[in-house]
């Protein structure tokens, strides 16, 4: 018998989609990983993950997975066909599942986990066919994946959406390794001037080295605070009403975090603010401490604990609130962003 006395989620029946933008299912294993990897791609615009062609309404994770509902784990992906084609999705996606294995991928078995393909425009069956057939001379054995119109879409739960992005070290039977290097989608800052996935990726032995040094001279406090996830008092740090133009960095590490430009002032006695300096850049987790439910916020290199992110920031600021501990930060004013090696951050302040 299914529970009914939980949150109801109602089908995804949004077909409004912009001109050149498209649709498609697919279903392959666990969809952390096959969401992880297909929203790298250039030319993907939007996925969201859930559970397809099932036979009951508003199903929970725990019921999919514990109760033959007959839904599968489902990734449903929006596309700008200009800049990528069907086809070329569904060759990505037969490279990271095995489609001769039945209800089964990776360590994950059950219905739930069978693999295929829904469409819901009948112009994409063709591709579909042609690709599937390609497909098919690389096995002896042969393909499972089942092609289907799409029936019913319902929205996984908020905590299972971009998992790998807020979990990075969260399990993964896809080698996200794969993706060729010129269909790689190279996300931009959130002010969409500085290329931070580049100055991570040549940055981390820097960031690294940085931590090292650094742990020994933390205060007592900052050490607590950034590696026994301890909280300052309310309104006692440093930062709380700062209001200098730079930008906020991991104390430990030295990883820029957060600008002057995105602080704002609130009655939670901690610093806030509106959004990080770029996507990707902190690590969210499921906190139950204290008896509560919170998403609590990690540096990405130096794993330091930062605070927490809720949903009650000003909304013309997009409405969340990143609620930060003074000591997890060290704050580098305008002035001396150059001389500390941070000068490409000099664009995101007009002034300059």
């Amino acid at each position: 018998m299914i529970n009914k006395d939980k949150m109801k989620k109602e089908p995804d029946e949004e077909n409004n989609l912009d001109n050149d933008l498209k649709e498609i299912f697919l279903a392959g294993g666990c969809f952390w990983g096959i969401e992880a990897y297909i929203s790298k791609i250039k030319g993907i615009v939007e996925t969201k993950v859930g559970y397809a062609n099932g036979k009951y309404e508003n199903p929970s994770y725990e019921e999919v997975c514990n109760l033959d509902t007959g839904h599968s784990e489902t990734v449903k992906i929006k596309y700008d066909s200009e800049i990528i084609s069907l086809q070329k999705i569904l060759e990505e996606f037969f490279k990271i599942i095995d489609p001769t294995s039945l209800n089964r991928q990776g360590g994950d078995i059950g219905k739930q986990y069978r693999t295929g393909i829904y469409y819901s425009d009948e112009k994409d069956l063709a591709i579909i066919n042609k690709v599937f057939k390609n497909e098919q001379k690389k096995y002896k054995k042969d393909i499972v994946t089942e092609i289907e119109p799409i029936d019913v879409f319902y929205i996984a739960e908020e905590y299972h959406q971009k998992y790998l992005e807020k979990n990075p070290e969260g399990y993964c039977h896809v080698d996200l390794s794969l993706i060729p290097s010129d269909i790689l989608k190279i996300e931009n800052s959130t002010a969409e001037l500085v290329d931070d996935y580049n100055f991570y990726e040549c940055s981390l032995e820097k960031f690294a080295e940085k931590k090292e040094a650094r742990l020994k001279k933390l205060s007592s406090k900052e050490y607590e605070i950034t590696q026994n996830n301890a909280t300052e008092a309310p309104f006692s740090g440093k930062y709380n009403f700062h209001k200098e133009e730079g930008i906020y960095v991991d104390v430990v590490s030295g990883e820029p975090l957060f600008t002057s430009l995105d602080k704002f002032e609130s009655t939670c006695g901690w610093p806030s603010f509106a959004k990080p300096i770029a996507k990707d850049i902190l690590i969210e987790s499921i906190d139950t401490s204290y008896r509560m439910l919170r998403t609590e916020l990690k540096s990405k290199i130096a794993k330091s604990h930062l605070g927490h992110v809720f949903d009650d920031g000003p909304k013309d600021m997009g409405g969340q609130r990143f609620c930060i501990n003074s000591a997890s930060l060290r704050f580098i004013p305008v002035s001396n962003m150059k001389k500390e090696g941070y000068e490409k951050y000099l664009s995101l302040f007009k002034k300059i």
